[in-house]
């Protein structure tokens, strides 16, 4: 066969790519490959035709298009985009099919059907500038367009390209005029954007690893007060944690710009803190450097980090962002410490678990006897009072004076705020509770604890809906988060969504397990494991991790109402769910379970039953005269 002769020609280079695919298809797999079919077939492909486009090569979720006009390629990414967004308009955000596009101009290489060369590579990588919904393009076909299309430029800035010599300059575009019937919304321009993966641990004793992982907390959280930076959540910055880093890799998974690795190593009254700066694309070093300090000086070297980082990346710091980054809630070095210690233990496991929650509280107190006005450590204080009283009966403060206390030192730390709505609702209070979450939701819409309790209202209110999307988000905001999974089976059951359950179902499993090893006379854990096995079909293992964990911990009163709703709900045992219920309805904490249980959807199929009706109606009376006999 005769070699294929390659030509040049200049073209315009349209490439698109499905926003965050790999976690769309995770999630359903069969279900995201019908929609984005669906789209090419009846959105992308005849806009292409209309336009006197080429798709000249499909990559997954990901295409490229060839175009004699430049004006065509823009005219038709806009198009794509505005008909994509109006078909997704009614499709909830986690199933939703959305494109970011890139359009370049250039001399291209043609071989046969195919095409390559730098201008592919520069529209491929203004693709990834580009916003979710929105178009990128290179200052040539900024050039070409302006005056000939209804199109409005916005300058976005130089940036590196890899394989070409002289950076790129980028401007995102969008249409001019719309009617408001067409109006969509899409993002802003693109940030410069960073993940600040775990600092590796290299203290030689694995106890301090809550003192690294803190580190990176803060950092991360420093980072996000810059305006002018989008930063990676901690959660998909954590799954990395322990593996081996390929740094693009990394950076093409998350699609950032940069990516910040380090370690720590802490030791008597020393600190040594490693960390660089580096390019995603190109995989150089923006910036390094290796601090050996005085413990006591880890508050100054926290600012001294973040804001060299800012400033290696060019970006300007205003001053009250400066001033943000730089309130640690206290000076003492030994009661962040402790509030470190005490953070780690909230985030790695259930929250229901009994020794966990008092070794919480009692950071917490030591932290706040050392610095009283130290909001965040009330904060955390109040949440662990609060479920070693109502949650497990513990007898003590219900941690709504903790919580206030923190808001009085902090009128604007949200998890003060979250956690107090928490309380109220536990004692009825709705109307509070939700005015208290709102505020908490317009101080901070991305705090792991402010979604959790905007859940757990939710729920309380019995709205499911509201209750999945915040669930949903905080399962996605902390990767050692097995309640939320757990609780997102519940709500899924009760709306009859059985797909999503089991999804949910394998995601609290797979947590759980990594948990039971840690800790397997872990109640909560193995409450959690149980219900998620039973939803996944598995019904012989759920009963055997069942009777294993009531004969380790039986008065677990959390667990107990938990494997209730497992025999109830997935294994069609009412008789015996109630049976495990009883003791926790004569508990201590029975007031507790019974305003929580009339809002449970699991227990709905029980509300005739009259021994159900007998058990609850004895539990109130007991709990009703306990009140009236009190202080």
């Amino acid at each position: 066969m005769a070699p294929t002769l390659m030509t040049r020609k200049l073209v315009a280079i349209l490439s698109a790519d499905v926003v965050g695919y790999s976690a769309l298809q995770e999630a359903d797999e069969t279900g995201t490959l019908e929609r984005l079919k669906a789209n090419r077939s009846r959105l992308f492909e005849p806009h292409v035709a209309i336009h006197g486009g080429r798709v000249f090569k499909l990559m997954g979720d990901g295409a490229l298009v060839e175009f004699s006009s430049v004006v065509a390629a823009v005219n038709c990414a806009l198009a794509i985009q505005e008909a994509t967004a109006q078909a997704e308009e009614e499709v909830s955000e986690a199933k939703r099919i959305s494109y970011r596009i890139g359009v370049n101009l250039g001399d291209l290489i043609i071989d046969g059907d195919d095409i390559y060369g730098e201008g592919v590579n520069v529209a491929t990588r203004l693709q990834t500038l580009a916003p979710v919904g929105g178009v990128a393009v290179s200052r040539v076909v900024r050039d070409q367009v302006e005056g000939k299309a209804p199109c409005v430029f916005v300058d976005m800035g130089e940036h590196t390209v890899k394989s070409t010599e002289r950076p790129v300059h980028v401007f995102y575009v969008r249409a001019a005029v719309r009617s408001e019937a067409e109006t969509y919304k899409a993002e802003e321009p693109r940030k410069l954007s960073i993940c600040v993966l775990p600092f590796t641990n290299m203290s030689g004793d694995v106890e301090q690893e809550y003192f690294s992982d803190g580190i990176t907390e803060d950092i991360i959280t420093d980072l996000s007060k810059v305006s002018a930076l989008a930063v990676t959540s901690r959660n998909s910055a954590f799954m990395y944690k322990g593996k081996h880093v390929d740094v693009p890799k990394v950076a093409r998974e998350l699609k950032v710009d940069h990516v910040l690795e380090g370690s720590v190593r802490k030791a008597g009254g020393r600190v040594r803190i490693t960390a660089q700066l580096v390019n995603g694309s190109s995989n150089d070093h923006v910036w390094a450097e290796r601090y050996d300090r005085d413990l006591n000086d880890i508050f100054a070297l926290q600012d001294e980090i973040s804001e060299a980082i800012v400033k290696a990346l060019k970006l300007k710091l205003l001053p009250a962002e400066r001033q943000a980054i730089q309130q640690r809630g206290t000076e003492s070095v030994e009661a962040y410490n402790l509030y470190l210690m005490a953070r780690q233990l909230y985030v790695s496991g259930p929250e229901g678990h009994a020794r966990r929650a008092a070794a919480i509280a009692r950071l917490c107190t030591r932290a706040t006897e050392i610095d009283h006005g130290y909001a965040r450590a009330w904060a955390l204080m109040a949440h662990a009072q609060m479920i070693l009283l109502q949650t497990l009966g513990e007898k003590g403060e219900d941690g709504l004076a903790a919580a206030e206390r923190a808001l009085v030192l902090d009128p604007n730390l949200p998890e003060a705020h979250a956690v107090k709505a928490r309380i109220l609702a536990d004692s009825g209070r709705h109307d509070e509770a939700s005015a208290e979450i709102d505020i908490a939701l317009g101080q901070d819409a991305e705090s792991y604890e402010v979604i959790r309790s905007a859940a757990y209202l939710s729920y309380r209110r019995q709205r499911l809906e509201d209750a999945i999307r915040y669930w949903d988000k905080a399962t996605n905001l902390m990767e050692t988060d097995i309640n939320s999974p757990a609780m997102l089976m519940s709500c899924y059951v009760a709306v009859g969504n059985s797909e999503a359950a089991r999804r949910s179902a394998q995601i609290a499993l797979s947590r759980a397990e990594k948990a039971v090893v840690q800790d397997p006379s872990n109640g909560a854990v193995m409450a959690y494991s149980a219900y998620a096995l039973a939803t996944l079909g598995e019904a012989e293992r759920a009963k055997e991790r069942m009777n294993r964990a009531l004969l380790i911990d039986p008065d677990d009163w959390n667990m107990r109402y938990n494997f209730a709703c497992v025999l109830l709900i997935h294994l069609d045992e009412p008789d015996a769910a109630l049976d495990v219920l009883g003791p926790v309805l004569g508990s201590v904490a029975a007031g507790y379970f019974l305003n929580h249980i009339k809002v449970d959807p699991d227990f709905i199929r029980l509300h005739d039953n009259p021994r159900f009706k007998a058990m609850i109606a004895a539990a109130a009376a007991r709990v009703a005269a306990e009140n009236d006999g009190g202080p």
